[in-house]
Order: C-alpha cells, then structure tokens, then sequence
C-alpha cells in the first residue's frame, strides 16, 4: 500500500460532499470509509494535522473503474461523475480550483470514452433544478457534446479535451443568470443585457484568478460568441479560432434541446435540421449533427406497433436505432422496458415526440436506469 498525506490532495475533499476515497490513520487504520463527509474547514485542517493519509491506488481506479464496470452501472457512474463535476465548477475561483476541476472531468471523458451514446443520452436529459445548478448542468451538455464533435473531426485527444474544458468553463460568470434566465417570462433587464455582453471577457477575468493561463484555453472563452462575418460579441471579430467556432455550435444545439419558460425543447431531429438550415455546408455543423443523427439515444419516439419509446443506441441505420418501450400499444406504462428492432417494420420508428408531450412519471432521474435496465 503506497500512502500519500491528505493535504496533499486536499483538492480532492470537497465539504459536506462524500469522500472519494477511504482516509488513514498514520498507522494505516482506516479513519473515514469512502463516501463519509468532512463537514468543515475545521474537520479537514484537524486531519492534516493528525497526519491523514490516503492510498494512492485509490486516487488512480476512477478510469479504471469506468472502463472495466458492466454496463448497468454506468448510469450511477454518470450520476456520480456529473454532480461532481457541477461541484467543482460552481465552487469559489482560487487555490485548489484548477485541479479540483480537472479531477472532477477526467471521469466524465472515460465515461464518453467508454460509451458515447450514453454520453449522448447524458446531453438529452440533463434537467434544470436551482439557478446555479441549472447553468452548471447546460454547460456540462455543452462540453459533453464539444467533446464528441471534436473526436468526429478527428481532433487530438489534447484538442478534444481542451474542448471540453472550453465549453465547460465559457459561461462561468453567467452560472446563475442562465437559471433565472430559463425560467423568466418577462424581457430582459438592462443589467441582464450587460451581463450576457460582457460574460465572456468576465468569464475570462475568473479563469485568469483561479490560475488558468493557457492562451487558447482564454482566447476560446473570449471569443465563443464572435461569429466569422463579424455579427457575434463581445468584439464583432471575424478572425475567430477553431476552439471558439466549436463551442458555439455545440452551445447553439444544446440550447435548442433546453427546455425554458418561453419555449419546449426543440425534438432532437428538428434540433438538427435548424443547425443545418441555419449553419449550411460547414464541417463542424455537418460533423455535429451526423454524431447526433435524426434518432440520438435519450430521444423519444412513437413506434409503428403504437408504443413509446427512448433511444438507447445509435443502430446500424440511421434510421434503425435501439430502443427501450416505455409503454405498450395503448400508451400503457410497462414495468420493464422492452428494447425492440426498429429495423423491423413493425417496430418502425415512425415519429420523434417532444419531451413536453411526455408524461412525467416517464422522465425524470430514474429514466437512464430504466432505458438500460
């Protein structure tokens, strides 16, 4: 067993949020179990003194864990790995941040890895919740799908991470504002409209503080809202880089698959067929809707046979994908999903259902286990 200090991974404890790794005594004896909480700063300095330590085996499995799990785990792995990296984003700039965030993603890209069309599912259902947690979770659907669009394009595993972190981090000064902006009905205010013109230079600003200086890492959050013929903000450039070009189309999508209080989501084949309308002809608009396609796993569909039904895997046709029922002919509820053969002609896929039109005891966070159960 090779033990390291605590503090010295110290940015890997979060307080009040379940340890993710067992703590020892100086003599090795366990101290805290794994998923037990340190509570307050207090607790955690009162451990460094006592010279806590931990094993490094255990700082080392995350992507082991993921890439050897059974599928039927993987859902609790995504929950797990997505709450902690809405954590680490939302947290306070400054020491430890840098690394706390890095720890947090590096699970969620061997869980894309691993499986991307739960990675798609993952972008399909990320729901709203509290202001700050609303604007935490759009960006992880952001970074998730920047991420696979990237790896579509044949982008280094360097260039497809630093995507991730791009589209996960462009929005940090606007965390909150994205949830009260979901909700809100009325027009914006002006300190809302000064707010959404100068969050990428702001975002920038706390990026800087928390100790991020990678020039492109800055340059693509700057610039993730120009547009190359100079319509975009907060500079009206055109000369916009690569990085930048690919968050705003990915940021475009998942925003047309946000529910807010002034509009459904878009249904995922509508979703594409306004990037290409609106987007005609470029590569990376072309690469993101073919990773997605008409059917992307997490949609739901009307079958030919009359069930309901969510895509849990892109088929080998386009238009064949696999699905889980979640009901029966007459709209019934069934109480397993029953995956059928949408290649046979009467389990057709015959239509695409907004996720408005259905009904809430079918969605919700238990709708990932049941698809792939």
């Amino acid at each position: 067993m090779q033990l390291a200090q605590l503090a010295s991974v110290q940015h890997r404890v979060h307080l009040g949020a379940p340890l993710p790794f067992n703590v020892r005594h100086a003599d090795k004896t366990l101290l805290l179990a794994r998923g037990q909480q340190v509570e307050t700063n207090e607790q955690l300095q009162a451990l460094f003194e006592r010279g806590a330590l931990v094993d490094m085996a255990e700082l080392q499995t995350a992507r082991e864990e993921i890439l050897k799990a059974p599928r039927e785990e993987l859902p609790g792995l995504w929950n797990r790995s997505l709450a902690e990296v809405s954590r680490s984003l939302v947290a306070k700039p400054g020491q430890g941040y840098v690394a706390a965030l890095e720890d947090a993603t590096r699970p969620v890209q061997s869980l894309i890895e691993r499986d991307p069309d739960l990675a798609v599912f993952q972008v399909l259902h990320q729901g709203g919740g509290a202001d700050m947690a609303y604007g935490a979770k759009r960006s992880v659907q952001c970074a998730i799908t920047a991420y696979l669009v990237a790896q579509r394009l044949a982008w280094t595993a360097e260039q497809s991470t630093l995507a991730f972190k791009v589209a996960l981090t462009m929005n940090l000064s606007m965390l909150e504002l994205q949830g009260q902006l979901a909700r809100q009905t009325s027009l914006l205010t002006r300190d809302q409209r000064v707010a959404l013109r100068d969050h990428p230079e702001n975002s920038v600003r706390m990026l800087e503080l928390a100790g991020i200086h990678h020039a492109d890492w800055l340059r693509a959050v700057l610039e993730h809202h120009e547009q190359e013929d100079g319509g975009g903000y907060p500079a009206g450039k055109t000369a916009v880089c690569e990085l930048a070009s690919l968050v705003r189309r990915a940021d475009i999508y998942t925003a047309k698959l946000s529910t807010r209080a002034t509009r459904d989501a878009l249904a995922a084949d509508m979703a594409g067929r306004q990037m290409f309308m609106q987007d005609p002809g470029h590569p990376m608009t072309t690469a993101l809707v073919k990773e997605f396609g008409i059917y992307p796993p997490g949609c739901f569909v009307r079958l030919a046979s009359g069930e309901l039904a969510v895509v849990i895997g892109r088929g080998e046709i386009i238009t064949a994908p696999m699905v889980a029922c979640l009901t029966d002919a007459h709209d019934r509820p069934v109480s397993t999903p029953l995956q059928r053969c949408t290649a046979d002609r009467a389990h057709a896929v015959v239509a695409v259902v907004g996720q408005s039109a259905i009904p809430a005891r079918l969605q919700g966070d238990k709708l990932l286990e049941l698809a792939f159960a």
